[in-house]
């Protein structure tokens, strides 16, 4: 298709750079420039130089990084809002002389054209109002139950309000990272600390950070976070090959330790999922003391102290320590629900290795995300994210729009012979489930490498 096609083109830019007299480069230049020193990508046709950008783009390096020498327009298109495009001027060094689009890219830029134009991306609704409410009533009530309750069995229910409330502010902090939950940055920027950092201990920047990658390479297994959980668990007999992480920076080293947890992976994942919030906490509290680029690294340690000051606080109110452990496990337990619901929109889906490909982001994040289909009067128990794939594709959307785009989504999906894949709560848990027996069985019968050096630190690392 000609570039004539892209539906993300600006007006005139081809014009404006006919005009300029702009260099035509090939695309086999345009790879030779995919290192951080010397990064180039390419949106609608144009070639940028972001080299000098890498250390300030407010999503982090590493998707630049992904993406380096090469075409980068769905990605940009489905991560910025048009009003970005104008500042990618001052980095314009040339144009693509043999741009292409392929069809089922062209589609889907048209797709967000119509999408922006109904005003899709600004329609928050009422959810974000309507959830602080409600974490507000149930903090109100834990706190309740905890001081003026005598009850062991009012205790444990203050501790499962709590894992509730970390859900839902969990579910605010991502809305909050993809897009304008209140029309004013600032105010985001407050309910994101405060619901995030402040309340639930997990740093925005860190889930930021994080996030970011995991949607650009969704479902690579060593550029994408979300599926490096070594030694504790793997997806795919792929990660047995001791790969090397890019997020990570290091290798994910199938060792003894890592064969003896993985082989037995499908009997342990419920139970470690019920206190995968440890490593959370351990994750995010590392990223803010040690990451060399954190943004307002005050605010963000300030919001995570401020965890670590009422919630032990608010354990030690309880009159015994049986009590006080039970009270952690509950709130852990409860928010392990959700650590499930994230396993299941990928765990079963189509992996692979390397990195993504910027041509193909419609084909990878349909092929890498599974739906859950669910009544709308349970979207409140997913969050948004049993749209999984809408939401891939469209991460601005707010989650009270997806339901509606579900639609053009799956005829986009018929159209180009794509997976559109969805399955019932139970049944993404049966194929998460068989998903990790099927590797814990190849895992059994593979040769592990050396002994762990630091079992302890290896386990730390692993994220989920």
């Amino acid at each position: 298709m000609p570039p004539s096609a892209d539906a993300m083109s600006a007006p005139g830019d081809a014009a404006a750079a006919a005009a300029a007299d702009v260099r035509m480069i090939s695309s086999k230049e345009l790879r030779a420039h995919a290192s951080p020193d010397d990064l180039w990508i390419s949106i609608s046709g144009d070639v940028y130089d972001v080299t000098p950008w890498l250390p300030h783009h407010p999503g982090g390096d590493l998707p630049l990084v992904t993406l380096a020498g090469q075409d980068a327009t769905d990605a940009f298109a489905a991560y910025h809002p048009p009003s970005a495009r104008p500042l990618l001027r001052r980095f314009l060094v040339g144009r693509l002389s043999d741009y292409t689009v392929s069809p089922a890219s062209a589609d889907f830029r048209r797709l967000l054209a119509q999408l922006s134009s109904a005003g899709l991306f600004d329609r928050v609704g009422p959810t974000p109002k309507v959830q602080l409410a409600i974490m507000a009533t149930l903090f109100c009530a834990a706190l309740y139950l905890v001081l003026a309750c005598a009850a062991a069995s009012a205790h444990l229910l203050a501790g499962g309000l709590i894992g509730f409330i970390w859900i839902q502010s969990s579910y605010m902090g991502h809305d909050s990272g993809h897009h304008r939950i209140t029309g004013h940055p600032l105010l985001d920027r407050v309910l994101q600390v405060l619901s995030g950092n402040c309340l639930t201990g997990l740093s925005i920047a860190w889930w930021k950070y994080n996030h970011n990658t995991h949607h650009i390479a969704c479902n690579s297994l060593d550029h994408d976070p979300d599926l490096q959980h070594m030694p504790l668990f793997a997806v795919s007999p792929k990660l047995f090959g001791n790969i090397w992480s890019y997020f990570y920076r290091r290798t994910l080293a199938f060792d003894a330790a890592s064969k003896f947890f993985i082989s037995y992976q499908h009997w342990t994942f419920y139970p470690v999922m019920c206190v995968a919030r440890i490593n959370l906490l351990t994750q995010s509290a590392l990223f803010v003391l040690t990451e060399k680029r954190v943004l307002q690294r005050f605010v963000e340690i300030a919001g995570v102290a401020a965890f670590w000051a009422w919630y032990p606080l608010l354990v030690s109110c309880l009159p015994n320590w049986w009590e006080r452990v039970a009270f952690v496990l509950s709130s852990f337990a409860i928010c392990g629900i959700q650590h499930v619901q994230f396993c299941l929109n990928h765990f079963s889906s189509e992996v692979y290795v390397g990195p993504p490909k910027g041509n193909d982001w419609f084909e990878k994040q349909t092929a890498g995300t599974l739906d859950i289909l669910c009544s709308p009067w349970m979207d409140w128990f997913h969050g948004g994210l049993q749209f999984q794939i809408e939401h891939h594709l469209f991460p601005r959307l707010p989650r009270c729009q997806l339901r509606k785009v579900a639609p053009a989504v799956r005829d986009l999906c018929k159209k180009h012979g794509l997976p559109y894949s969805a399955a019932s709560f139970w049944d993404a848990n049966v194929l998460t489930w068989k998903t990790l027996r099927a590797a814990a069985l190849q895992a059994r019968n593979t040769t592990s490498g050396a002994t762990p050096k630091n079992l302890v630190w290896e386990a730390v690392n692993t994220h989920g």
